[in-house]
This record gives structure tokens, sequence and C-alpha cells, in this order.
């Protein structure tokens, strides 16, 4: 019997995304990492996405269901597709195999969008995360699915992981090229995966990354005409065996096939790219490696092209030359909490620190509002795009490690909001159900929820918003103890884990379940008594703090900088000036 499955995105699991200047990924392989797991984190950053945990349980379906796709970011109905026989316990962006998918939006070239296609990448990475039992079988059912279906949206890097390996994929459309049937003849996708080498780290944030790659040998690098071949351990790189041909068709890639670069060819760096995107890889670079100050003219915009690569063959494509690398090799093991903090970074520390100037205020905002470019005079201008920023609805730092059982060894640190005021919570991977305070369909972006977790991380983090450098520094005392106690936790908590599991696997699971949702319910309730405290602390305007035996609290009225004080002398001190005592 065909039976339709309808509303897999449901309306409120929809959001927009500013494809231009949205995610951040940070990829970390288990040799580079503090305990041996591989991590990633990502931010979905969007100013209409509400933050909610979701959830798909494991199932098994009839051959034959077809599944109703919409795309992530509207909504709109795209098609169908067959079901999967059998698909696997999501949670998040991780699937009970410890698979992890995250992306970020680069665009690429706008002709190349397929209207055709079934496929949008949101619902891309989650069928993907419902069939795949390893990041190698990911990209391979990506790369089936789109031949299959057709690729919907635009260009994406999209960060594939399981407890062994870490792979970055690189792709996009190909256009819509319809016969008299009304076919595409360029239905699917040119893509590029590699495998990040153990012991590096990688990053990319809506700028494709992937420049040349080692090509096609049959053994460590394969097209997708050996597709099979990518479980096999040797292989490293897979692309599409189009990837170069279709440039070539195009124009856009002239020399020798050992100088293609996917980036480049396919989403060229230009100032907004390199100032709002790959400035985000850079600072997570910069605090692992001590040479990144040489790439630093390059993140900010200063793109050199020139007519020679390093080894003197021509450069006829005018390929950016100073760009930074695809990963690195970090100079100490980097840790769970390590990658929370560079979630958090706002340029920090360097000449673009937006705590600093101007537009900071008084009180050292480290955001700024939209839009990111501004005019005065028909000059244009820029707001800093930084890792943390307002409008993120969740993000997460989530690790596999192959030493435990799926079961447990799989968790994705999950909060929403800002990441400077979100409380990353333990969720293991192989959990039933979502905490309640954090679960889909507990308001949505225009439904008030007094449960919502999103919504008390909100009313956190705009209220700091209104006096950042007083108010924030208690948000990060509560924020800071939460993390370190899960954290803490984590040891004892995989030992009860695995003495349940050695019983048997579902009372693992059920114990996990609460105890992850226990977290959630923590949280939330600490964060509901911390608004209330830092309003009453902070409101008009003043400092207040309570004092034993006093009715009344101290009050303390610190004001304005004298920055800010001498700015509003220039502008308007006559009307506010006391006169002169006679």
């Amino acid at each position: 019997m065909r039976r339709i499955l309808t509303a897999l995105f449901l309306v409120g699991f929809l959001f927009q995304i500013n494809n231009a200047n949205a995610c951040t990924n940070y990829l970390i392989t288990k040799g580079a990492s503090a305990d041996g797991s591989t991590i990633v984190s990502y931010a979905a950053d969007s100013h209409v996405l509400y933050g909610e945990l979701y959830h798909w349980e494991a199932g098994v379906w009839p051959k034959g269901t077809m599944m109703d796709i919409y795309e992530w970011d509207t909504g709109k109905f795209l098609g169908q597709i067959e079901q999967a026989e059998k698909t696997y316990n999501v949670v998040g962006n991780m699937n009970e195999h410890q698979v992890i998918i995250g992306e970020t939006t680069y665009g690429g070239r706008p002709e190349l969008v397929d209207t055709t296609g079934v496929i949008d990448y949101g619902s891309l990475i989650y069928i993907t995360l419902q069939r795949a039992t390893s990041a190698r079988e990911a990209i391979k059912i990506i790369a089936e699915l789109t031949d299959k279906y057709g690729y919907y949206s635009s260009g994406e890097s999209f960060s594939i992981l399981d407890k062994d390996e870490v792979w970055i994929l690189e792709l996009i459309g190909k256009g819509t090229n319809l016969n008299k049937k009304g076919e595409n003849l360029n239905k699917g996708m040119v893509w590029v995966a590699r495998l990040v080498p153990d012991g590096y780290v990688c990053g990319h944030a809506n700028q494709a990354r992937i420049t040349t790659f080692p090509l096609a040998n049959g053994k460590t690098s394969i097209t997708s005409k050996e597709l099979n071949k990518i479980m096999n351990p040797e292989v490293e790189t897979v692309y599409s065996h189009d990837v170069m041909t279709f440039a070539r068709s195009k124009g856009w890639f002239t020399g020798q096939d050992k100088n293609f670069s996917f980036s480049d060819t396919y989403a060229p760096v230009d100032f907004s790219a390199a100032r709002a995107s790959e400035i985000r890889v850079w600072t997570m670079f910069n605090e692992v490696v001590s040479d990144m100050d040489k790439y630093w003219e390059y993140v900010k915009g200063n793109i050199e092209n020139n007519a020679t690569f390093a080894d003197g063959t021509p450069n006829p494509d005018g390929y950016a030359t100073n760009r930074m690398p695809l990963w690195v090799k970090p100079e100490k093991k980097v840790s769970i909490h390590d990658v929370m903090m560079y979630m958090r970074n706002y340029l920090n520390g360097t000449e673009l620190d937006m705590s600093k100037d101007l537009g900071a205020g008084s009180f050292g905002l480290p955001y700024r509002w939209r839009p990111l470019t501004w005019k005065v005079d028909d000059i244009e201008y820029v707001n800093e795009r930084a890792t943390a920023t307002q409008q993120t609805g969740f993000s997460f730092v989530a690790q596999a490690r192959n030493w435990l059982p799926n079961e447990i060894g799989g968790i994705i640190w999950w909060g929403v909001d800002d990441a400077n005021a979100c409380v990353y919570m333990p969720m293991y991977c192989c959990i039933t159900k979502i905490p309640y305070n954090f679960r889909r369909g507990n308001g949505s972006m225009m439904e008030w929820s007094e449960t919502s977790g999103f919504w008390i991380t909100n009313l956190i983090s705009n209220f700091a918003y209104t006096r950042y450098n007083v108010i924030q520094p208690d948000v990060e005392i509560v924020r800071d103890r939460l993390e370190k106690q899960f954290l803490e936790q984590t040891d004892a908590t995989d030992k009860e884990a695995l003495k349940r599991y050695k019983e048997s696997p579902k009372k693992a699971v059920a114990f996990l379940t609460e105890y992850s949702s226990e977290q959630g319910a923590y949280t939330f309730n600490t964060y509901k008594k911390l608004y209330q405290d830092l309003f009453m602390k902070y409101m008009d305007g003043n400092i207040k703090t309570a004092v034993e035996g006093q009715r009344n609290p101290n009050v303390k009225q610190p004001g304005y900088d004298e920055r800010t004080l001498r700015l509003i002398v220039e502008d308007h001190g006559n009307q506010l000036r006391v006169p002169d005592k006679k």
C-alpha cells in the first residue's frame, strides 16, 4: 500500500536564512581533540529562526512509501521522494550512529540553482541523517539523492562526521536546462568531498573553501563514477566526474586540471566573502596556531590576484593567491569547552573588535543591528560579521566518541539564541524524547510561550544588550557554571549509562533520555531565575545590591562613559550646559 508522509518539515520548523551571511562550522578531528572525539560546531543564524531541538524517531516503512518534501527555508512544496525502508533516530543534527551533519550556505553562481529540483539543502541534511550509518555513507546518499531527484538550493558547504572521520563536502547545482519533455538535462550537482587529515582542524562560514584537490587515481582519490569505492578507508577525496568539464563548458575554467579550484570556479572570493565569512574561520584557526597573522589582510578583504601560482605556473583564471589553507594542525589539543568558546568570538582582541568602536556605545556592545552594510554620503560601509551574533536561532557543539557504544558515544551540546548567552546542554544522540522547554511546538517565532527556553534566553540576551559590559558578566557567571557542571558530570553519566547498557541497551537509552530532559529543565529553570534577578538588579539604569539587615538596596548609577559624554557635548552641549555660578 502506498502511503504518503506529509509535512516532514512542519511550519514551526521552517525558517528563512540570509544565504550570504548565515552559519558557522568548526571541525575537529579525533587526533586534534583533547579526548579523542570528533567534534563539529554549528550556528544556525537567522532573524526568523525559532530555536527548538528537532527529533525524528527511528522507523520501518513499507516498500513504496513516499515522502513529501517541503523547502526548509520557506515551506514550499517541492515534490516527493521514496522513503527508505529503515530510518534512524535523529536528535538535532546527529543520529543514533553518531553521524553529524552541519552546513553553511555560500550561494555561489546564482545561475546554478535548479528550479526543478526536489531536494533542498535543509531536507538533504535531515533525510541523510535518517539513512546514514557513517560519514562516507552520508556522502554517498547525498550524491545519489541529488542525482535522482535534483538539488534545489544554491551552493553549500557540509560538515559530515562520524565517530572516526571528519569530512568537508562542497556542492552546488548545475542550473536548469529543460528538454522538450520538461526534464532538466542538468539534474544533480557538482561537488567535492575531502577527508580532513587526522590531527587537523577545519572550518567554513558561508564561503566555499575547497580549492585544488588530488585528482582521481582510483585509490586515494576517486570520481563519482566509482562512488561504490567510497567505503574504502584509503579514499580521501571524492568528486563528481563532471566538476571540471562542466566548468569548462561554461567558460569558467580554462587552465590545467591540476590547477582547478572548486571554490574559485563556483564561488569566487570577493571582499564580502573574505570580510564577513572567511574571517570567522580565521578566528578559530588563530586560536590554535600561531602564524595566522599572515592571512589577516586577506580576511579583511584585501584579495591578491597574481598572474602565477606559487609553483610558477600560469594563473589564467585569476584565483586569489593569498587564501588560507583548508585545514591547519593545532599546536595544542582542542577540548569541547574550547570549541564552545570559539563560537562566542566577536573578533575579540583584533583591530576589528566590535566592543571597542563607537558603534559599541558606552557599554561595549559587540553586536550591530542589521543590515550588514550601510551608506553615508553614497559611500558604503560594513558592520562586522563575527561568529557570535544576536540572530542565532540555535547552535551546537557535537561530539562522536568511538570508544563507547553509539547510544552513549554521541552528545550534541545544544543551545538557543546568541552563543554568548546560551547554555550548551548535553543531549545524547539516542534520546527518544526532547526536553519540554526546547521541544518543537512549544512556542514559535510569533507565538510566546512562558515555558520556552528560546524565549527566556532571548529575554536575558536582549536585556544584556542594553548595557552589555555591565549585565553580560552576570550572565556569563551562570552560563559558565552550568556548562562546567554538565561537562564534569559527563564521565559519571557515561559510566552509569554503560552499566545499564550491559543489562540492556534500552535501559541505557531510557536513562540518557531522562538525564537529557532533566538538564534541559534545569537550564530553563535556572535561566528563568537569572532573568528575574537581572531585571531587579539592573532596571531603570541602576545597579542595585542587597544589603543584609537593610530594607532598601544600595544603588549605583554609573552612567555613560567619557567618550559618549564628549560626543553629547559636541552635538548638543549648549542646550545641556549648566550656567557658571556668579
